[in-house]
């Protein structure tokens, strides 16, 4: 289906990877806080998320999360101002 162009892409492919600039994917396997266990046991320091309060795996957090997913669904759709805003949004 590719054509030329998959062996190609194979080489470009083997060269980045022979750089060193490949980049694999790491599969996370639990929360992300400081410390992050990945699904091959191994535990890495996590410098890379937006957690810095440590609240995505509070249980408090978690848990009115869960309610409103029960009242209010998963998410709005699209942005707040073609769908409009929820009344949890203004109870913040």
């Amino acid at each position: 289906m590719y054509g030329s162009m998959q062996s190609h892409l194979e080489s470009e492919l083997e060269q980045i990877t022979a750089a060193g600039l490949f980049k694999s994917e790491r599969v996370i396997a639990g929360a992300q806080d400081v410390e992050i266990t990945l699904a091959d046991g191994s535990k890495v320091l996590n410098f890379c998320a937006n957690n810095y309060l440590g609240l995505s795996s509070d249980s408090r957090v978690c848990e009115a999360a869960k309610r409103a997913i029960d009242t209010h669904g998963f998410g709005m759709s699209s942005v707040r101002f073609i769908c409009g805003t929820q009344d949890i949004h203004k109870e913040l």
